[in-house]
């Protein structure tokens, strides 16, 4: 392992700089971080010198004064410094209680998609032999879930994108469907300004004319959660008029005439009562994709954070393949692929090996030293472990690299379940509003407190490489993992010394398997090599466009599925008649943890705006920059008032990024997809009103809301 100071050993005029990736969204950007914070780009395949804010800013992270810096224990209802030792036998002495008395299964352990592939390997590890529990799963189920779902159900194989960037400018038409790359992935829009300049056509999709949307031949503003409708009616036009390409449907899919009968009587005009669009609009969409010579569909979480999302997805791949056109979909988190394919998953073990597969059982209990029946099966989704804990079945759960309580739907109802349960282990590197509930607090590392790897967006797999050790009285991630083993008795699954033993073993975890880490050594990735998986053998360059042979399923072909319209699960009425959606903007990222901590970043978008269109800001009596309450069926929530005069009439748009109050996740609907747990995220029915009480304003949940604090 490679000898790292604190940074509190480093000298005055800090140490040479460290060449890394970005620890913010899944383009992983490459960077030359400096110990004091500084922060320059890379030339680099993925970036090609280039770095948005956040990258920028991100080395402000690095002795921030809001650091934690020794455990926390709960005494008499309040959170307690305490040492290391106390800690961690609070800690496991709570797991093993509740065990004892309520079974394995009364224990639970949730994730996150931005911790290493090293990380999210020992996390599902930890969970299946340590505590012995089906229950483990992260927070990429609210953000890649559906998408997984759909691509494994239709290819065989869940890789976000299954081509690299540089291809993106070859196509001649790109739709573009609830993605917001500009201010979610900003280095994804050089490839999509250079594919534009080369003349490639663009179809938006999405209820907001964001930046994106500035690249658009067409732009769709539907309603929010109708993009079923309108990809089915394309299929459904597209078929009508024989412009399908048959030759490539008839060599390389199968299922084409169930999946046009699903979307029979999808008419333009059904389509645009539905979504808000005009047939028109729908007939230029169908005569863009018709005339396209090589088209690409890329789908974002716009399209499937909702209780349809496989099934939204699914209609966008039809689409695809009766084109015979590319599909892809656009991963979130930093590491949103690669955790996933560990097993940080409540129905998957490492290298996408299923849970129900004999033979899949076999080959990591192999390279686990045990006896397949050791490991549990199935276990809760992300959202499932959150209401077995409100109803008691789960009693302890350990959180690390997530912050569930804001990033969840119906969040003040999650706050009040997990503020209840028994014991809650947080290890984070500041105190989350997750973590004030905790009983435990374990402060851990930052991304560049640790080697290890990641998985971009394109299957890429990159090593970020640590700057320097945690700040004193702070330790590693996988230290904090070891010690937990240790003290539960299962230290003999946890002895590494560092990650790239980790990683060698999660290597051989996937050989074999869909997702293949094998061939990827550490020693190739420190020789620059930056290998896309699968990569069955080390003399192998790795696959960066897996489906160019064929696809990964039993008869080699892609599968369309049928996919029939149902509506979202709360529509907007005479109580509450306009929409509500959410998304990210270009300064934060997640919950805000990290970046509602970085003054550069917190001084160009300090609280978040409630985007409205003019005309119904006006028509309320809403002044631009003054207070409004949004309602749902289930909270309240006060924001200042943005006009916004490319949003839908019908449709309010408010970020995610902050806690408590002001948690937008606090008025969204729990309803999930039935093949998923995706969340209803991006589509809830609320009313908008003045604020107009001096102080206050009751919320669902009898809890106050503060608008003068703003």
């Amino acid at each position: 392992m490679r000898s790292l100071p604190t940074q509190e050993e480093h000298p005055p005029n800090g140490t040479p700089a460290t060449s890394t990736h970005c620890g913010f969204c899944a383009m992983q950007c490459a960077m030359q971080l400096h110990a004091d914070g500084t922060v320059k780009p890379l030339p680099h395949p993925i970036n090609k010198g280039r770095l948005c804010v956040l990258g920028l800013t991100s080395g402000e992270l690095l002795g921030h004064t809001h650091r934690l810096r020794t455990p926390l224990v709960r005494k008499k209802g309040q959170l307690e410094p305490a040492s290391w030792e106390e800690a961690l036998e609070v800690a496991v002495e709570g797991f093993r209680r509740i065990a004892a008395r309520h079974g394995n299964t009364a224990n639970a352990v949730y994730g996150g998609g931005s911790l290493s592939n090293e990380k999210a390997y020992l996390l599902g590890k930890f969970a299946r032999l340590v505590l012995k529990t089906p229950h483990v799963d992260y927070n990429g189920r609210y953000c890649m879930s559906a998408a997984a779902a759909a691509q494994n159900l239709a290819f065989g194989l869940d890789r976000g994108l299954n081509r690299p960037l540089a291809d993106l400018p070859r196509y001649d038409l790109i739709l573009l469907a609830g993605s917001n790359a500009a201010e979610t992935l900003p280095m994804l829009m050089p490839y999509f300004h250079q594919a534009k300049e080369g003349g490639t056509r663009f179809i938006v999709v999405d209820p907001r004319h964001t930046i994106t949307a500035n690249l658009a031949t067409l732009h769709l503003a539907l309603r929010p959660g109708t993009d079923l409708a309108v990809a089915n009616t394309l299929l459904h036009v597209l078929a009508k008029d024989h412009r399908l390409n048959y030759g490539f449907i008839a060599e390389h899919t199968r299922g084409l005439e169930k999946a046009l009968a699903a979307v029979e009587g999808c008419t333009p005009v059904w389509a645009a009562e539905i979504s808000g669009l005009t047939p028109y609009e729908i007939q230029q969409a169908a005569q863009l994709l018709a005339s396209a010579r090589k088209a690409l569909i890329l789908t974002g979480r716009g399209a499937d954070q909702n209780a349809r999302g496989v099934d939204t997805t699914l209609a966008y791949i039809n689409l695809a393949l009766a084109l015979g056109a590319d599909f892809g979909t656009l991963t979130g988190q930093a590491n949103g692929q690669g955790a996933r394919e560990m097993g940080l998953k409540a129905d998957q073990l490492p290298g996408y090996r299923s849970l129900e597969d004999p033979s899949d059982r076999l080959a990591v209990a192999r390279v686990w030293g045990i006896e397949p029946e050791q490991l549990p099966g199935k276990g809760y989704s992300a959202f499932e472990i959150l209401q077995a804990i409100a109803r008691g079945e789960i009693q302890g759960m350990l959180v690390m690299g997530a912050n569930p309580i804001p990033s969840s739907p119906h969040s003040d109802w999650v706050r009040d379940a997990l503020a209840r349960m028994e014991h809650l282990v947080v290890i984070d590197p500041f105190l989350s509003e997750t973590a004030r509930h905790a009983r435990v607090v374990l402060p851990g590392a930052l991304w560049v407190e640790e080697d290890g790897t990641t998985t971009n967006l394109e299957g890429r797999v990159v090593l970020r490489r640590a700057v320097h050790r945690p700040p004193i009285g702070a330790r590693g991630d996988l230290e904090i993992l070891r010690d937990l083993a240790v003290g539960l008795g299962a230290g003999q699954y946890f002895r590494y010394t560092n990650p790239r033993e980790v990683y060698d073993e999660l290597r051989l975890a996937t050989r074999g398997a869909k997702a293949d880490y094998y061939g990827i050594t550490w020693e190739r990735l420190e020789a620059g090599e930056e290998v896309f998986w699968p990569c069955p053998s080390e003399n192998r360059p790795g696959t960066p466009r897996p489906f160019a042979q064929g696809f990964p399923q039993a008869d080699g072909r892609a599968h369309f599925i049928p996919t029939p319209f149902r509506p979202s699960a709360e529509e907007p009425d005479g109580r509450y008649p306009l929409y509500l959606t959410t998304g990210r903007v270009l300064y934060h990222y997640l919950t805000g943890n990290h970046t509602r901590r970085l003054k550069r970043l917190i001084k160009k978008y300090p609280e978040p705006l409630l985007e409205v269109h003019p005309e119904t800001a006006q028509r309320l009596g809403l002044a631009e920059g003054g207070l409004a309450v949004v309602r749902s069926r289930r909270a309240r929530a006060c924001y200042r008032v943005r006009y916004n005069p490319k949003i839908r009439p019908d449709t309010l748009f408010v970020p995610f990024h902050w806690e408590g109050e002001r948690a937008i996740n606090r008025l969204i609907n729990p309803a999930l997809d039935p093949s998923c747990g995706m969340p209803e995220f991006k589509v809830a029915a609320v009313d908008l009103a003045p604020f107009t009480q001096p102080e206050t304003v009751a919320t669902a949940a009898d809890q106050e809301v503060s608008c003068t604090t703003l």
